[in-house]
């Protein structure tokens, strides 16, 4: 498979033209260590280091501090996660010699969520996270959805109609880059095997969990529950464990970045917006395989075909946005009469651009009812556009800063 080049790049470079320390996360698989090895290369020439490798991984245990003291500097550790003990040892290292660009480290867990971990770097790190392939990074695009949702000055450029068959394979191929190399008849083994080396090795590692056997069962009854609010009674329920166990599960996947919780947008200007988030999974092959549905499932079912869709756009612009060069958040919203938008992206300015996704290749002005109430209730300074992406291929015109653009926007070129 050709070398494809990771958007987020150009952030890295900058966070190690003026930070000590730059920490990359994300999903195990999800192409941290080709990155940061190309860096080390490249741009940044650093000595690379694995903690994946149990020599290293040893050496690194036995003396945190000589580890540290003795290795060159510039230095990568991949799989910090792994001897977090080498943490405060950096913190020293940092302290003495601040100069930017000295550490890069990788991790595959949340490691920075540890009270004593974030203490002990604050001021001294910048941490990014890399997702899977997105679509534009297979296509080689940059993709710029997220600026231009949020520029109302801006428009897309042309892009093609999605033909269901198309739509479905590039949601089943996902984006692990292990998983787009191979087959398409070989990923369930992959995603098998992937799941099985997370529960097995990945949580093991970050809590003492004596049931690791329930874990499939509660990551396949969150999967079947991505379109929705979050119902954690619901869930327990389903897989009959207590709640405070769920938390607990759930809390884990976040942290090995296997779901991802999208909080629920809200502002005083539109009432009784349900404050329950909705979980996202990590990629839509992932989900395809945890639902157990294939291409022909998706192609007869249109409704199970909207819910994966949905998590699949909510994953492109996840992507999108880790390497924009705007500052942005992803959330949804839901109303306690059901009034529903699948994605509100907030710039760090307050503007905001509302997103619906649809299958169909035909849009309709209903389509539109609840982003026309959002632009109504926010205002002319606050509402920047409504959208909703669907399977033609045509940019229309749905009212005042409402448009239907195409689904292929999320990989094609931008324009102006």
């Amino acid at each position: 498979m050709q070398t494809i080049e990771r958007a987020i790049t150009p952030r890295l470079l900058a966070a190690l033209g003026d930070t000590p320390a730059v920490m990359l996360v994300g999903p195990r698989q999800a192409g941290k260590s080709t990155l940061v090895q190309g860096l080390a290369a490249g741009p940044h020439p650093a000595h690379y280091l694995s903690l994946d490798d149990l020599r290293t991984l040893d050496a690194a245990g036995r003396d945190p501090v000589g580890f540290i003291e003795d290795a060159e500097d510039p230095l990568v550790i991949d799989e910090i996660q792994r001897a977090p003990e080498l943490l405060l040892p950096i913190k020293a290292a940092i302290d003495r010699d601040r100069r930017p660009g000295r550490f890069i480290l990788t991790g595959s867990a949340q490691v920075m969520l540890l009270p004593k971990v974030s203490e002990s770097l604050a001021g001294r790190i910048e941490v990014h996270t890399l997702w899977p392939f997105s679509q534009a990074e297979i296509e080689g695009v940059s993709g710029q959805i997220v600026e231009l949702l949020l520029d109302g000055s801006s428009r897309p450029g042309v892009a093609p109609a999605t033909p269901r068959r198309e739509l479905i394979e590039r949601i089943v191929r996902g984006g692990f880059p292990e998983a787009v190399a191979r087959e398409p008849d070989r990923r369930d083994e992959w995603f098998a095997a992937y799941l099985t080396a997370i529960v097995q090795r990945d949580l093991r590692d970050l809590a003492n969990i004596e049931r690791l056997a329930e874990v499939p069962a509660v990551l396949a009854s969150l999967a079947s529950r991505v379109r929705a609010p979050l119902n954690k009674t619901e869930v327990s329920s389903s897989v009959g464990i207590p709640r405070t166990s769920l938390d607990r599960y759930l809390t884990l996947l976040e942290h090995v970045f296997l779901v991802r919780r999208l909080p629920a947008w809200h502002t005083s200007r539109v009432k009784q917006i349900t404050k329950a988030p909705k979980l996202l999974l990590s990629d839509s092959a992932l989900l395809a395989h945890l639902l157990r549905i294939d291409r022909r499932r998706l192609a007869d079912d249109g409704s199970l075909l909207g819910a994966v869709l949905e998590c699949f756009v909510g994953m492109e612009l996840t992507k999108q946005i880790s390497a924009a060069r705007v500052r942005a958040s992803l959330l949804h919203m839901r109303t306690a009469t059901g009034a529903e938008i699948d994605f509100v992206i907030e710039g760090a300015d307050g503007r905001v651009a509302g997103v619906e996704v649809k299958a169909s290749a035909t849009v309709r002005t209903e389509d539109f009812k609840h982003l026309a109430t959002l632009r109504d209730r926010l205002g002319d300074e606050r509402f920047v556009r409504g959208v909703v992406l669907y399977a033609g291929g045509e940019r229309l015109p749905f009212g005042e800063r409402l448009e239907a653009w195409p689904l292929a926007t999320l990989w094609t070129a931008a324009g102006t």
